[in-house]
């Protein structure tokens, strides 16, 4: 539900930064975000947690500034497409920094997610443009914020971590803000994109993923939210009029391939 919540929000948000300038679009949605928050966790808020959602929330911040910007210089469907390489990022995240081991079926179905990817977003031969390159540099980033939320959410509050990752980004882009962008005031269209991205897409999106992550491992938790850049293409298909040739369909349906095959060997492994 959370992929498919986002796999719209690039569609939203494709359209809002169209008029309005991104660091300022990213301080609002991170503010309402983090005060949707705040009153549910004011009591529960400890210095511990407080400190390790604040550092995983400067990761976050510059995964959602990247793609952002990303999104700004290339299609919805495009950067939805390759933001979801976190999905090899996130175990290899994990590895490196945790020493987590990977099991041979999750890298098959990794192997999957990305041969999936790749049919979706082509192997032309040209170069990749800027919002590309932006966009897989926010991949990188949001690998690492799965693999660092799969290490640290079990120990801590999830409201509370998720409140402190919000507040991290909301302060960081609210001091980005005056000094990269002219300060002006939302119009009607970009507050309802505001409202979706900073209630749904934020606050309640990234609650679940803290919350779920407490309870999944990085690699089951990335090739479950691969799913994201299929609805992004769907979206995209529907709501901008980007098309999916048949390759790129194959592509979509590889990757459904791969987390159901993730998800039924996993629960076969449990009842054993």
């Amino acid at each position: 539900m959370v992929a498919a919540l986002w796999g719209w929000t690039f569609v939203v948000v494709k359209d809002a930064i169209v008029v309005y300038g991104v660091v300022g679009f990213l301080a609002i949605r991170f503010t309402i975000g983090a005060l949707v928050l705040g009153t549910a966790s004011a009591r529960r808020i400890n210095a511990g947690t407080l400190k390790i959602g604040l550092a995983i929330g400067v990761v976050l911040t510059g995964a959602y500034y990247l793609q952002t910007m990303g999104l700004k210089y290339t299609t919805s469907t495009k950067c939805g497409l390759i933001t979801g390489l976190f999905v090899v990022f996130a175990p290899l995240a994990a590895r490196l920094l945790f020493g987590v081991k990977t099991s041979w079926l999750f890298w098959f179905a990794i192997a999957m997610s990305l041969t999936g990817l790749g049919l979706l977003t082509g192997t032309g031969p040209e170069p990749l443009a800027l919002g590309d390159l932006l966009t897989l540099g926010c991949a990188v980033l949001f690998g690492l914020h799965i693999a660092l939320l799969a290490r640290y959410a079990r120990e801590h509050d999830a409201v509370v971590l998720t409140f402190a990752q919000l507040s991290a980004a909301a302060l960081m882009f609210i001091v980005l803000w005056p000094a990269t962008e002219v300060i002006a005031w939302p119009s009607r269209g970009v507050w309802f994109a505001l409202v979706i991205t900073g209630v749904f897409a934020s606050a309640v999106a990234f609650l679940v993923q803290t919350f779920v992550q407490q309870r999944l491992p990085a690699a089951r938790s990335a090739v479950i939210l691969s799913t994201e850049p299929v609805f992004a293409a769907i979206f995209g298909y529907l709501l901008h009029k980007d098309r999916l040739d048949s390759l790129q369909i194959i592509g979509a349906a590889t990757m459904v391939a791969a987390i159901l095959l993730a998800e039924f060997s996993s629960n076969g492994r449990g009842k054993k």
